[in-house]
């Protein structure tokens, strides 16, 4: 089969074909046995990017993994092969789930209690790339800030992968949703999906722009700070919190960690979230898999839809890895596994 395979640490934005990349396609990788009795192989159709994924090859992920290793966490595809005592699936089910590494290749195997059988009429793509980006969003925003409806929730790098579930999961929970996001392009499809108020942070004060619609709306302020971006937006729109406000940490894709006074916390009785989303898989499983059901759930019904904004084939993994660097993408970024059509083209 093949995969992708990272024997060394650095920059997975090189092409993987080139000796210098930290990445390889192996195209004789062996295909994985199942290990135990309910143990279920899966031929993937569709991987994920997500930004951990780009951290990890760098080695500038929390987890640190041994050399080599398949990178790759979420994922969709048909089962191709199943354990002697396996219940739950049948060859040619799709199915969903994720994983700590391992999802860059053809063939995957997990236990049938980690698989999440995908809807009928869902895309498989679309729930591929559903667990890590909307769960993260989720698990953050319904499981530990409560998010209810009436709630301001203002939604930094509301374009990208955990942005955009984020804004579909503050509508679906009722709340009015401010997003930030940066480009004409983000902005208009933003406006699109019906959010209360887009600021541009390319050409508006995030600050001002908020605070004017807050005004025009009769709101004192945000309740809820869904921040993936850290930096100066989070030190800018601290000054938009109502006092009880939630602020949930999940990223810093600015690149520099944010400080939060703790004296201003203390004075205006802000919680503070810190979300390690995959550290649920270890502390908390069951909290993950029914935000995994409830969004499954969700996607059948057209509540939420997951928009793919470039998919590419393994060979291609370092465009891939431009598109989220580079921020050029709205939504998720796909490497399409199963050899079916791929293109690095914007979908929007």
């Amino acid at each position: 089969m093949e995969a992708l395979v990272c024997r060394k640490l650095g920059d997975p934005m090189q092409d993987p074909n080139n000796s210098g990349s930290p990445l390889v396609l192996d195209k004789n990788h062996p295909i994985p046995e199942l290990y135990s009795p309910t143990a279920v192989r899966v031929r993937v159709k569709a991987t994920s990017l997500n930004y951990a994924n780009y951290l990890q090859i760098q080695g500038s992920y929390q987890e640190k993994p041994p050399l080599p290793f398949i990178p790759g966490s979420d994922y969709s595809g048909i089962v191709d092969a199943i354990g002697t005592a396996v219940s739950l699936f049948k060859v040619g089910d799709s199915v969903c789930s994720f994983t700590a590494l391992g999802s860059f290749a053809q063939f995957i195997v997990a236990d049938e209690t980690e698989l999440f059988r995908v809807p009928e009429g869902c895309d498989l793509v679309a729930a591929g790339s559903l667990p890590v980006a909307f769960g993260t969003s989720h698990v953050g925003l319904v499981h530990r800030a409560r998010l209810t409806t009436g709630q301001v929730l203002l939604v930094l790098g509301a374009a990208g992968g955990v942005g955009l579930a984020a804004v579909q999961i503050g509508k679906v929970c009722g709340a009015v949703v401010i997003a930030v996001a940066r480009g004409f392009e983000k902005v208009q499809y933003l406006k699109s999906m019906g959010v209360d108020h887009v600021v541009d942070s390319a050409n508006q004060n995030i600050t001002q722009s908020v605070k004017d619609f807050l005004k025009s709306r009769k709101l004192k302020g945000v309740d809820i700070l869904y921040d993936p971006v850290g930096g100066e937006q989070t030190k800018e729109t601290l000054r938009l919190l109502n006092w009880g406000a939630n602020i949930l940490i999940i990223g810093f894709a600015s690149g520099k960690v944010p400080v939060i006074p703790a004296n201003i916390a203390l004075v205006k009785n802000w919680t503070v979230h810190g979300l390690y989303w995959g550290s649920y898989k270890i502390h908390r499983p069951g909290v993950l898999e029914d935000s995994v059901r409830e969004l499954l759930s969700w996607l059948a019904k057209g509540l939420i839809t997951v928009h793919i904004s470039h998919t590419y084939s393994m060979s291609e993994a370092g465009l891939a890895f431009s598109a989220i660097k580079e921020r050029k993408a709205v939504g998720k970024v796909m490497i399409i596994a199963d050899g079916g059509e791929k293109t690095g083209r914007s979908k929007l």
